[in-house]
């Protein structure tokens, strides 16, 4: 190659490197500005879905507390049994995060209720065999009235399924060990708890220490044994805080 051409050659290498390079930081930034476009996008949607969420939530919380208006005397017990559940489920390895519907079947775990009379419902003396299989069946009639809620999700397990037994002598399906949904096997425990450390018309509330003895007592017959033995490493002060902040 002649000195002549090599002096014209190397201005066009020049350039077309030139235009190369500014065809990559075109390209550079414009990626950049997708980038940034997916970001804010994921962040408005990010915050929508909190949104609705939070709406969710405040949805189920008014339904709940209108089952528990009935029942002066076990006020916020949906609210108690929820926080113990939540405590407990994330104890047995529950993903809240991916499961969040599970705090709603906690909180709306009675609404079938609505459909059982106050006299029979509220009575104090001893149920006819009539007027406890018409109580069984709310499960039964609580899935049914949000069967077609589909943000609850799983949480319409917990509701159906939140009277089985571990031996399979509960109701309303008779399901027995992990036929149950764990949720709903937490939720039991729970929800003994709660009623255990709770005053009643028909006694006092039991201490904590004393109603960790009565629900490890039915450890494999009424409740999963591995939700006990995960409810047996939170400490009664962890519950009695969750009972105070509510």
């Amino acid at each position: 190659m002649s000195a002549g051409t090599e002096e014209e050659t190397v201005p066009l290498l020049r350039a077309r490197l030139e235009r190369t390079e500014q065809q990559a930081a075109s390209r550079q930034r414009q990626l950049e500005r997708y980038a940034a476009d997916l970001r804010e996008v994921f962040k408005q949607e990010r915050a929508r879905a909190q949104e609705l969420r939070r709406s969710y939530r405040a949805t189920v919380r008014a339904l709940s507390n209108a089952v528990e208006a009935r029942d002066a005397y076990t006020g916020k017990h949906a609210e108690r049994v929820t926080a113990y559940g939540m405590e407990l489920a994330r104890a047995v390895g529950l993903s809240l995060e991916e499961s969040p519907q599970i705090e709603f079947g906690f909180l709306l775990h009675d609404i079938g209720k609505v459909a059982v009379p106050d006299a029979i419902l509220f009575k104090t003396s001893k149920l006819t065999e009539e007027e406890y299989a018409l109580i069984a069946q709310h499960p039964v009639v609580g899935a049914e009235i949000l069967r077609d809620v589909d943000f609850l999700g799983e949480g319409k397990l917990v509701v159906r399924h939140h009277h089985e037994r571990w031996d399979g002598t509960g109701y309303p399906d008779g399901l027995a060990g992990e036929e149950i949904p764990l949720a709903a096997r937490v939720f039991s425990v729970a929800d003994t708890l709660d009623a255990l450390t709770t005053d009643r018309p028909y006694r006092p509330a039991s201490s904590w220490p004393d109603a960790r003895v009565e629900i490890r007592k039915f450890s494999g017959t009424q409740f999963d044994p591995q939700v006990v033995d995960a409810f047996d490493k939170i400490p009664d002060e962890q519950f009695a805080r969750l009972r105070g902040a509510l």
